[in-house]
């Protein structure tokens, strides 16, 4: 007979009549019973820790596991379902097999071993918690994450290297990339777009690098970032008519730093007319316009063919009619050709790269097309970046973990050799609370008007641009932590 979710009774006798059970056998095999397995898990400091004994009685479980069930038809149900399913048969197993484990040890197993089969495995406690910002997998045994800009040990764990690899080459493989010993390095995404980088043996010495950097269920808005500090609510008005001016904006930082957050917050104010094309090496970025195409590169297959470059994509992304292109980073010579569309009619394009100030920023843009072969004098480089660019905006994280937008910056032109820039915003740090946390201000350099004032009088925004630069000349408010 069924059950209620369509499963065999563990009764031998019973038969399937309607469509495939997902068990394949009735009943597991009973085997020789393990011993009596106290102290499973153990808690400290709050950190989960399991003995060998746990995944031994883990292995034992979830081989007789796949025995009893048929992943096809698993695969078929929804999440709850299929974890209802296998609720009912892990608890046959452990009955036949007299496994000795409290209700919260058996509960706790469950978990791991439903992770294993429809998750991540260990990751999926750490995938749920909206308040980390990265995970960190050094190996099977030991990980790490970010909480408010500060690392932490966990006492996350997997089995082996092996289990670990499976879970690597499974998230992978969800957009149709690979990882193994001949292309040990890759970058991918999970479903939710949190972006994910694998480096593996033999490159890795210690076992599989796992490197995911998580994005907020609720995504972050320009308000948000007022209320966190990051900025002040005159120097984000003045960025979100940068953004409704279509002001070219290069976003400039270090590694964690927000570039990509500040970059989803700034084409929140694109219209929602208007036809977007983003560019990126791994898909990561959150428009919420409904006219979005997205474009990702492509690795090279195993035999080295097939490759297709954030260059490729940039080159024929301009050839789609866009609006408005937007690089999720910008790495090497696909720099010239984002200037290229920037300044042939695409206003209002975007891109990040990585540099620790607005006068490094320019200095990179340089140094990209350089190295990609472009054959051009420096002065020519620079007055095409002049052209193109009009604002750069730095953010960094500082020391004790926060996030702060450091400057906006507009591109004046050229004198002599040297390209001419003035700040709009700067932010000044006036020390450090008794926590440790760093006060600062953000504090506007009085310029009268911005080169983009005429673009700003174009879409109707110099009234409110006069407005916020004359509330930021007057205000004074230290920023507390946030």
């Amino acid at each position: 007979m069924f059950g209620k979710r369509g499963t065999l009774d563990a009764r031998p006798e019973a038969k399937p009549i309607a469509p495939a059970p997902v068990r394949a056998n009735p009943q597991p095999e009973r085997r020789a019973a393990p011993s009596a397995v106290p102290s499973l898990v153990s808690q400290d400091g709050g950190s989960i820790r399991r003995s060998t004994e746990f995944y031994e009685v883990k292995a034992s479980i979830f081989s007789a596991l796949i025995e009893t069930i048929d992943l096809a038809q698993l695969s078929k149900l929804d999440v709850e379902t299929a974890r209802e399913e296998i609720r009912d048969i892990v608890g046959d197993i452990v009955s036949l097999k007299s496994i000795v484990m409290s209700i919260a040890e058996q509960e706790d197993m469950l978990d791991d071993i439903c992770n294993d089969v429809l998750g991540y495995g260990p990751l999926e406690p750490l995938l749920a918690r909206d308040d980390i910002t990265d995970i960190m997998v050094n190996g099977a045994h030991s990980t790490y994450i970010e909480v408010q800009g500060r690392m932490q040990a966990t006492g996350v764990h997997f089995r082996d290297n092996t289990q670990l690899m499976n879970i690597c080459q499974r998230i992978v493989s969800q957009v149709g990339r690979r990882v193994d010993e001949s292309s040990p390095i890759c970058d991918a995404r999970l479903p939710d777009g949190s972006r994910v980088n694998v480096i593996a043996p033999p490159l890795a010495i210690d076992g599989p690098t796992l490197t995911i950097r998580k994005f907020r269920k609720d995504k972050l808005t320009l308000g948000q970032l007022v209320k966190y500090g990051t900025i002040t609510a005159e120097g984000a008005t003045v960025l979100e008519i940068i953004g409704r001016s279509r002001c070219n904006v290069v976003i400039s930082g270090g590694t964690g730093s927000g570039k990509t957050t500040l970059l989803n917050c700034l084409t929140a104010f694109i219209e929602q007319q208007e036809r977007i094309i983003t560019c990126e090496d791994a898909a990561e970025l959150q428009l919420q316009q409904p006219h979005v195409v997205r474009l990702e590169t492509r690795p090279p297959n195993l035999e080295g063919e097939g490759e297709i470059t954030m260059r490729d994509l940039v080159r024929n992304c301009l050839r789609m009619r866009p609006e408005r292109i937007i690089v999720g980073e910008v790495r090497g010579p696909e720099a010239f050709d984002l200037l290229q569309a920037m300044n042939t009619g695409h206003d209002g394009s975007m891109g990040t790269l990585h540099a620790n100030s607005p006068r490094e920023a320019i200095s990179r843009l340089e140094s990209m097309i350089t190295m990609g072969g472009f054959n051009l004098p420096s002065k020519t480089l620079k007055e095409m970046i002049v052209n193109s660019v009009d604002v750069v905006v730095q953010v960094m994280r500082l020391r004790d973990g926060s996030r702060r937008i450091t400057h906006v910056t507009e591109i004046l032109g050229m004198e002599g050799d040297v390209v001419t820039m003035q700040d709009i915003f700067v932010f000044d740090m006036l020390g450090e609370d008794a926590n440790g946390r760093i006060l600062g201000r953000h504090r506007s350099t009085g310029i009268g008007r911005p080169r983009f004032w005429e673009r700003a009088r174009y879409f109707n925004e110099e009234n409110r641009l006069a407005a916020a630069l004359d509330a930021a000349d007057k205000g004074e408010a230290a920023l507390q932590p946030g």
